[in-house]
């Protein structure tokens, strides 16, 4: 019995070190908003890209294993949520679709570039004892001018979204029962992140930042993704007022898909396997 024990201890202390990044900043929920900055008034558009979504199971040793009915699941609920949740108050929301060509290219190279810069606002702004020097009393980070280039697609801002599930699996589960019991430590079964993010395409500056690592509802399910996509909005900027009765009420706007000359609807470019959230830590 006690080699048994002995066995089971030395298993669950090497298995707490194999963590996904994020276990390091716990159940952090922060929102960052440019300091004073508010949305133009008149008739502003902001560009809502399809969301980065990864889903999958997380193994007895903490391993991301993508799941890719899971995924596709959670990414069409999530975009149906956010054509029915109007945050912007006062803005047009333009859902955009997958694109094709050079704009395919452009636009996941710049959702990739959100990822890793919210990465370091997380990283180097949001976590108190890890602030950088230059960064802890503002908030200023960009994604570069040259994300203006995105205005083609009808925008003034660009709506970011980013999700990371790894559902633990039974024997992640049990690993970590196992661990409580015999002392050696937390092991945490589950993973559950979101990013939003809105950048002004005039100048590139990330304007406001929300951050859960710990988030609620399953985007595998249509409730579970509204439920997300509420959290995802909370806080977001206000517009700033124009002259009376001129602001617009605000409407969303949903893009058609790109086209051949024929008329027929092009299929989206393969979609690469988005990097890992932790990456970007």
């Amino acid at each position: 019995m006690r080699r048994f024990l002995a066995v089971g201890a030395a298993m669950s202390m090497a298995l707490v070190s194999v963590q996904p990044a994020h276990a390091q900043f716990g159940g952090l929920e922060r929102t960052e908003v440019k300091e004073g900055y508010e949305i133009r008034a008149g008739e502003t558009n902001i560009l809502v890209f399809r969301p980065s979504v990864r889903v999958g199971a997380q193994t007895t040793g903490g391993i991301h294993e993508p799941n890719a009915e899971w995924t596709g699941s959670a990414k069409a609920n999530l975009i149906a949520a956010l054509e029915d949740v109007h945050g912007a108050q006062g803005t047009n929301l333009v859902m955009v679709p997958d694109q094709e060509g050079e704009m395919a290219d452009l636009v996941e190279e710049y959702t990739a570039l959100f990822g890793t810069v919210a990465g370091s606002v997380l990283a180097h702004k949001m976590t108190y004892g890890n602030r950088l020097p230059t960064k802890k009393d503002r908030f200023d980070w960009t994604l570069g001018e040259e994300a203006a280039r995105l205005k083609e697609l009808g925008g003034d801002y660009g709506l970011f979204f980013l999700t990371y599930d790894s559902y633990g699996s039974t024997g992640r589960k049990v690993l970590q029962g196992l661990a409580l019991v015999l002392g050696g430590g937390f092991v945490p079964s589950g993973v559950h992140v979101g990013y939003a993010g809105l950048v002004d395409l005039e100048t590139g500056e990330l304007v406001w930042l929300n951050v859960d690592t710990s988030m609620g509802g399953d985007p595998r399910t249509v409730e579970g993704a509204q439920k997300r996509v509420a959290q995802l909005m909370e806080e977001f900027p206000r517009k700033a007022a124009g002259q009376p009765g001129t602001d617009p009420e605000g409407r969303v706007i949903v893009l058609p898909p790109p086209t051949a000359e024929d008329g027929s609807v092009l299929p989206p470019d393969d979609e690469p396997a988005a990097e890992d959230v932790e990456e970007g830590q």
